[in-house]
């Protein structure tokens, strides 16, 4: 028998935030069904409710996706009409994101899913607060290397 032991599901970190990541992915699902939107395309939005304007670059880079990955999602909220694509004059190859009125008004309607998850999930602030920072941590690690 080899030196190695056999790794176990229990004994990895992997499989724990695999878990979570796919639970709360499923308790945002029925929320954003009513958004007519999907959990990345809500990420997407998000970053674009909070700076208005960034290229496909930029957005990438917040969420931590290539733009193989992010073109998709665009092209299918501007088929929504919640944003628009526009090449920069300055540089073609730069394609820049903003919202349009319908975007900037699915925000409103947005504005209560944090609320609702926050009572779904039913934790303290400290015991989000305290996720955030231990997530944060290992993410920062992970990117460092």
């Amino acid at each position: 028998m080899d030196q190695h032991k056999t790794p176990q599901l229990g004994n990895q970190l992997c499989f724990p935030l695999y878990v979570i990541a796919k639970e709360i992915t499923g308790l945002y699902r029925p929320l954003l069904e009513e958004l007519d939107i999907t959990y990345p395309q809500y990420l997407v939005m998000m970053v674009l409710w909070e700076h208005q304007r960034l290229t496909v670059n930029q957005i990438g880079e917040k969420l931590f996706l290539d733009s193989g990955t992010i073109t998709p999602l665009l092209k299918r909220l501007e088929a929504k009409s919640y944003i628009v694509r526009q090449r920069k004059i300055e540089d073609e190859r730069v394609v820049e994101i903003s919202l349009t009125d319908e975007g900037e008004r699915l925000q409103d309607k947005a504005c209560l899913i944090p609320e609702k998850m926050n009572d779904r999930l039913n934790l303290s602030e400290t015991d989000v607060q305290e996720l955030k920072q231990a997530i944060s941590k290992l993410l920062d690690k992970i990117n460092k290397k």
